[in-house]
This record gives structure tokens, sequence and C-alpha cells, in this order.
């Protein structure tokens, strides 16, 4: 490989810092995407039993071209998934939680 090469690959790469409140992660079970001609939003909510109010619990917003980069990510990483796992079922169906989830409700 040349030396442009190897500089421009130098150049390239990105330090990435991935704090540990964000190592944690958010638990999501639903997203919503909307979207502009400049910008896709993506929330991430979390559905709960018997609440009548979910809460978004991350935003993010993205450039249409990350988007569809974002798209292309998701899909290879679905068959490399399937591939080791076997096929992820799909269904249309909203979250179904059992009536009890979460334990008895306590009153003060």
């Amino acid at each position: 490989m040349s030396d442009d090469k190897n500089k421009q690959q130098q150049q390239a790469q990105i330090n990435i810092e991935l704090t540990e409140e964000i190592a944690e992660g958010v638990y999501s079970n639903l997203a919503m995407i909307a979207h502009s001609n400049s910008e896709f939003v993506i929330d991430f909510i979390r559905l709960m039993p018997g609440v009548a109010k979910a809460k978004v619990k991350s935003r993010i917003v993205i450039t249409p071209e990350h988007a569809k980069r974002f798209l292309f990510a998701l899909k290879d990483n679905i068959e490399k998934y399937e591939a080791s796992f076997g096929p992820i079922k799909r269904t249309d169906d909203m979250p179904k939680f059992p009536m009890n989830f979460g334990g008895t409700v306590g009153e003060a």
C-alpha cells in the first residue's frame, strides 16, 4: 500500500468514546420514525403495560444519507443474526403483556 493511502486511512479513523452511562443502553420496545426533506427523526419508546402514556426514551436525528447507511447496516446485522440464530419471528401486533406484569399494584 502506498504512503498516501496509509495517510488517508489514518486520517479517516475516528476515535469513538463510549461513556459508562451510554454503554448501559436504554430499553425500548417501540420506535416511531418521521422525516422531513433534510432529516429523519427516530424516537425510541418504552411502552409499559397498564400505563396509558408511553415515554420517549431517546430521540435520534440523522440526515437522509445516514438513514440509508443505517438501513443497510441494520439489514446486514439482521442477516448475520438470523444466520447464527435462525429467523426472527415477525408480528404486526403491538406488544402484549401479561395482566400481572410487574407484580401487584400497591396503594399508599
